[in-house]
């Protein structure tokens, strides 16, 4: 079937469905001189095409398609169909030159078709966002003109295509009338501009005088507020000069959606709802989100139900918002009843806008700028609440002052009134605490006295311990050296008494020479000089080790006894560990097996001294603990091992495996006269002097030890103090 054949039969379906009554064609519209700027609604007659693929020659002849109007205004509603507007022009005037005036500036599309009496055709298009020849006149309007003489007539049509609320407010002027109009209309655009700029600028001021967030979230909101009226007076597409069809058919509904936005954030801040008003605080976010759907249609593309949304959260939004100001306005302060008195005058200019759409109220120059009237009065009387709020609020502050001044005035007075009894009281206090300090001192003097007395003490026990151990390990070696003195001395005169036989038997003239031989040789052994001579070695050699091993017992005593001076010096810990061991020898018995195993390890700076000190405390406590559980029998064991950590520390670790330390007690063995000795074997210094002189090294004591196992004490040392 061909396209000319399909729009046949649309036409005849058309036909059927329209009632016969709504097909009378409209009459023409005569001009004459002094008829500028009538609405020439009930002249024109409407049709739909929901296809939108209709051209002129399908639709011009098929009167019977159009539907009469009795409007002056028609209002065509939100629909995203083709609208064709019919309408025909006699010119009674000596006028050659007409202007069709379209004065709706956000229509997307505007087809302008001139049918003349020949029979021929003119048309001019013009599309939102793009520039185009077919405009005469540079305004925001779609103005068209007719070449039409005295007494023509002209058919005329519009074939229209928009996005958002289409009302089709049609005049005719003649060339020199139409410029009264837009020169009106341009002067209101630009005091509205004006004032809204001027609201805009001296609140911008106010907020950097005072830096309340208030005002600049009023100015914000009056920004967009004059953003939206401009879209909708169609100015932004006019100055801006938006050529990009994408952007010029959602500037209308993106400025009223942010402007919805901007005031819903302006109402939070000026009415506390967060605070004042939880339950509306939460509506009101919930047509935060409603505007934010509508910008994300909008930018998808679905450009007429995001109007749609854009309009209908801001009807319930303004209803809530009016309902939550007369609500705070009988319990609040009077600048609530400001922006009561601010969002009526607005909400009314709205009112009058909607109800000229419907022809309520005459479409006339008030009713088409109401919104923008209400606008500018809403901003100027919300700019006094907004004012007289933050005159509120700094009154409410002088106020708060003046009650801390009075306060801190009498609390002045009082702490005048205390200071004298205070000064009384610190004086009988600081007498008290004299004397107290004087016998503080005093006891503190007895506690030094006292603490001397015990290092001292612990100091002689260890000499104690020190003088029995030497004495044992020296008396040894000595006792083998005068026990061989004796033997040795009787082998020695025996020796003489051989050397004088032999010499008076090598003297004797009267023997011979193998005379003499045999006689020596006989006397010998009758000596038995071979045994002598083997017996004085071995008496030699137990002298010689004897000696030696007193000599080793000397130096051991010298290095553990090294006397420390103020400054660290390095040394060989492993030596002070041998030293000590050798100084300890007598405690240990011979059922305790003693393993050493000592690494290399670098020289330490250290107090030599006073370490050996350290393992001499240790080591005695840990043949102490292996004593008490193996008093008499073999089994116990002494461990002994040094080496180098990853972290450039040296450790020495000493295991026995003796009775082990309770638990509960492991925290207190560093305490000063802490012990688990009974009374008359010890003082209860040694740990505390052990922990004291490791914490001076900037070193540690780690103990693992359990009852009925043992104990090992690991001392963990820098091999150089730091600076």
């Amino acid at each position: 079937m061909s396209i000319q054949m399909k729009r046949r039969w649309l036409f005849l379906f058309a036909f059927l469905l329209v009632p016969f009554s709504r097909m009378q064609a409209s009459e023409v519209f005569s001009f004459v001189e002094g008829q500028d700027s009538k609405y020439i609604g009930k002249f024109v007659s409407i049709f739909t095409d929901p296809t939108g693929k209709l051209g002129l020659k399908d639709v011009s002849g098929q009167r019977t398609l159009f539907k009469s109007c009795k409007e002056d205004v028609p209002n065509l509603g939100l629909s995203q169909a083709n609208r064709w507007i019919r309408f025909s022009v006699k010119n009674l005037s000596d006028q050659e030159r007409l202007v069709v005036n379209l004065s709706h500036p956000n229509i997307d599309e505007v087809t302008f078709y001139r049918r003349y009496e020949d029979g021929s055709v003119d048309s001019s298009r013009v599309q939102l966002g793009k520039r185009s020849e077919a405009v005469v006149y540079p305004h925001q309007f779609y103005l068209f003109e007719i070449d039409i003489k005295k007494n023509q007539q002209v058919e005329c049509y519009f074939k229209l295509f928009s996005n958002t609320q289409l009302s089709v407010p049609i005049s005719i002027y003649s060339t020199e009338g139409i410029l009264q109009p837009l020169l009106t209309t341009d002067i209101f655009s630009a005091i509205y501009i004006g004032l809204m700029l001027a609201m805009i600028l001296y609140n911008i001021f106010l907020y950097f005088s005072t830096r309340e967030p208030h005002y600049h979230i009023y100015v914000n909101y009056v920004f967009w507020v004059a953003i939206a009226q401009m879209a909708v007076l169609g100015l932004l597409n006019r100055f801006l000069i938006v050529e990009n069809t994408w952007v010029a058919s959602r500037l209308l509904t993106f400025s009223g959606a942010m402007s919805g936005i901007a005031a819903i954030f302006f109402v939070k801040s000026f009415l506390q709802t967060a605070k004042d008003s939880p339950r509306f605080n939460i509506l009101l976010n919930i047509f935060l989100m409603g505007y934010a759907v509508a910008i994300a249609l909008l930018i998808g593309g679905f450009i007429a139900p995001a109007h749609k949304m854009v309009n209908v959260v801001a009807g319930g939004g303004s209803t809530i918002v009016l309902v939550l100001a007369f609500e705070l306005s009988r319990k609040k302060f009077r600048q609530t009843r400001y922006f009561l008195f601010a969002w009526c005058v607005f909400l009314i200019g709205v009112l009058v806008y909607v109800l000229k759409d419907y022809n309520v109220l005459p479409y006339n120059f008030f009713t088409l700028r109401a919104v923008q009237i209400g606008a500018v009065f809403e901003a100027i009387l919300l700019s006094f609440a907004l004012g007289d709020k933050i005159n509120i609020y700094r009154k409410e502050k002088d106020e708060s002052q003046a009650r801390e001044l009075a306060i801190s005035l009498e609390h002045a007075r009082l702490i005048r009134e205390q200071n004298v009894v205070l000064e009384q009281k610190v004086e009988e206090r600081t007498r008290a605490l004299t004397e107290t300090n004087e016998s503080l001192q005093v006891t503190l003097t007895h506690l030094k006295e006292a603490q001397s007395q015990l290092v001292q003490a612990e100091k002689m026990a260890s000499l104690g311990q020190l003088t029995a151990g030497v004495a044992h390990e020296i008396n040894n070696p000595i006792n083998f050296v005068t026990s061989n003195v004796g033997p040795l001395k009787r082998d020695v005169n025996m020796l003489w008494e051989t050397l004088e036989e032999v010499e008076r038997i090598a003297l004797t003239e009267d023997l011979s020479l193998s005379a003499k031989r045999s006689k020596i040789l006989a006397y010998k052994e009758e000596m038995d000089i071979d045994y002598l001579k083997t017996e004085i070695d071995f008496l030699l050699k137990g002298m010689h080790d004897g000696a030696y091993r007193t000599a080793e017992i000397v130096k051991s005593l010298r290095i553990f006894s090294r006397v420390d001076e103020d400054v660290f010096k390095y040394a060989d810990i492993n030596e002070g560990l041998e030293s000590t061991m050798v100084i300890i020898g007598s405690l240990i018995r011979d059922g305790i097996d003693v393993k050493t195993r000592l690494g290399e390890l670098p020289p330490v700076e250290c107090h030599s001294g006073k370490l050996n000190q350290v393992f001499l405390n240790i080591l005695t406590n840990a043949v102490y603990a292996i004593n008490k559980r193996y008093p008499e029998k073999k089994g116990g064991e002494l461990s002994i091992e040094t080496g180098v950590n990853e972290d450039e520390t040296v450790f020495i670790k000493i295991s026995d495996n003796g009775i082990g330390i309770p638990a509960e007690i492991q925290d207190k063995i560093f305490e000063p006269f802490f012990t688990t000795k009974g009374v008359g074997e010890g003082t209860g210094l040694g740990m505390s002097i052990a922990y004291n002189t490791i914490a001076r090294h900037h070193g540690k004591i780690e103990i693992d030890s359990e009852v009925g196992s043992g104990t090992t004490f690991k001392l963990v040392l820098p091999v150089n103090q730091p600076k």
